[in-house]
C-alpha cells in the first residue's frame, strides 16, 4: 500500500502538461484527491478552504515563487516537496525535499515519502 492511500493533496505547477502528468502520478500512488493550482494566490485560498496531507510545489510558477504557499504550509504542518525545472534547488525551506523535472513516479513517491516521515518525526518529538 502507497503511503499516499487516500490523502488529498495540493498540487502546483504552471505548466499544464506537467500538471496533468504529475496528478496522473499522484493519482496512481494512491491520493484520493489532487487539488491543482496554477498560481499562488488561488493555492493559498485553496488551503484556505480544504484541508490537505501533503502538497507538491512548483518553485517558479510563471516568474512567481511558491514560498508563499509553503510558509503557509509550514505553519499548518502539512508536509510538501518542491519541484523544479532549474539547477538550483535552494529554498528558504531546508527541510523540504526537492526534485527536478521532469521527474518519475518514484522520485515523487519517495520525496513525498520523505517529507511525510518527516512531519512524523516532528509530531512524535
Amino acid at each position: 500500500m502507497s503511503a499516499l492511500q487516500g490523502m488529498t493533496l495540493l498540487l502546483v505547477e504552471d505548466e499544464p502538461i506537467v500538471a496533468m502528468r504529475a496528478e496522473d502520478m499522484l493519482l496512481e500512488l494512491g491520493a484520493a484527491t489532487v487539488e491543482l493550482c496554477y498560481r499562488v494566490d488561488p493555492a493559498i485560498a485553496a488551503i484556505g478552504q480544504q484541508g490537505f496531507d501533503a502538497a507538491v510545489l512548483d518553485i517558479n510558477l510563471n516568474g512567481e515563487r511558491s514560498f508563499p504557499i509553503a510558509a503557509i504550509l509550514t505553519e499548518r504542518a502539512i508536509p510538501f516537496i518542491f519541484a523544479t525545472g532549474f539547477a538550483d534547488r535552494e529554498t528558504p525551506f531546508p527541510g523540504a525535499p526537492v526534485i527536478g523535472k521532469p521527474y518519475r513516479t518514484q522520485e515523487l513517491a519517495q520525496a513525498l515519502g520523505r517529507a511525510l516521515d518527516r512531519r512524523a518525526n516532528e509530531a512524535a518529538s
